[in-house]
């Protein structure tokens, strides 16, 4: 089965598992996991932070930064269509009592920054206090123009906000755009970095910092369950990614854009590529004969009822994968009545 649902569907490689398996392990919430103090700081060090602390997802690590940022009654701006505010189940408001701000976005998605001035409350006890400024890259493949990053870190410190990036995809932006990844990560004050999308880790992201803050992460972690005992099993994978798999994040942009030429030469509405991900346009009336078509041919999509489909390339899709999935859509383009 060729599954292009997203990126975090990889399977650890070979390679990966064995070094799962020779790994040196403690128990991580007495601070004894070998590895995974060696996880966290390698990234800390790679991307310029005092400290880093392993999560057992990204979900975890956003909500934890935000914690830390805000406090009962504050508010963050975001982007409307951001995955801190749509996709994480509302957590910072249930959680936190940290009130979203959405803001909507560019098609490139910044968040304009008129638009983020105008959202930030005035020192009023009608209103909740504006604290944090939270920016996502990459967004929907896209990545982030790194002018606008510098400009909206600059406005949002002048103002007197904290700066959080939900980094999940950081090194796919770093490698599509040819800059290093510490220059995309050095205007935020916290940023949180996915090891198991186009990494191929099967667990885990890194919230990075500065000293106060991740040790203020530590506690809220154990508070929401986030604290694992042997978990240098997993941070293993994670520090395997990092030495062998970024490099090759190109290699999944290149058959992303392989994957949007073909669709559109078999007549299929594609709306862009970005990154890893290729965006398709389906009529609503075919969207589940398109879903059954796939799956018969070996093929997994994620397909609801949007007209915008999302395909992610990642590590366990190769060349012939592409092929085929081309093949595929082209005959249920031919079989259109």
């Amino acid at each position: 089965m060729i599954d292009l649902r997203s990126d975090t569907v990889t399977r650890p490689t070979a390679a990966m598992r064995a070094a799962m398996a020779a790994a040196a392990v403690g128990d991580d919430v007495y601070g004894d996991d070998p590895t995974v103090h060696r996880l966290e700081e390698r990234l800390a060090g790679d991307l310029g932070f005092a400290a880093g602390l392993f999560m057992p997802s990204g979900t975890q690590a956003n909500l934890v930064a935000l914690l830390c940022h805000c406090q009962r009654g504050d508010e963050y701006l975001v982007g409307m269509e951001a995955h801190t505010y749509k996709y994480e189940g509302g957590g910072a408001a249930v959680l936190g009592s940290i009130q979203p701000q959405p803001i909507v976005p560019a098609a490139d998605g910044s968040l304009p920054l008129p638009a983020l001035a105008a959202a930030v409350k005035p020192d009023d006890p009608h209103f909740a206090r504006t604290r944090l400024l939270a920016l996502e890259n990459t967004w929907h493949g896209r990545v982030l123009p790194q002018d606008y990053v510098q400009d909206a870190a600059a406005w949002a410190r002048s103002v007197g906000l904290a700066v959080h990036l939900d980094g999940a995809r950081l090194f796919n932006a770093a490698v599509a755009s040819r800059v290093p990844a510490r220059t995309l990560a050095a205007p935020f004050d916290s940023v949180s970095v996915c090891l198991s999308k186009g990494l191929g880790a099967p667990v885990g992201s890194v919230l990075l910092g500065s000293a106060d803050l991740i040790a203020a992460a530590r506690r809220w972690r154990k508070m929401l369950g986030g604290g694992m005992r042997q978990s240098g099993l997993l941070a293993a994978a994670g520090l395997h990614a990092l030495d062998h798999h970024v490099e090759r994040l190109a290699e999944d942009h290149a058959r992303a854009q392989r994957l949007a030429a073909g669709l559109a030469d078999a007549g299929v509405a594609v709306l862009g590529h970005h990154t890893n991900m290729v965006f398709i346009d389906v009529p609503p009336a075919r969207l589940q004969a398109l879903a059954r078509h796939l799956e018969a041919g070996g093929v997994r999509a994620s397909i609801g009822y949007l007209p915008t489909v999302r395909l992610v390339t990642h590590l366990d899709v190769d060349d012939a994968a592409i092929d085929r999935v081309i093949e595929v859509v082209r005959a249920f383009q031919a079989a259109r009545p």
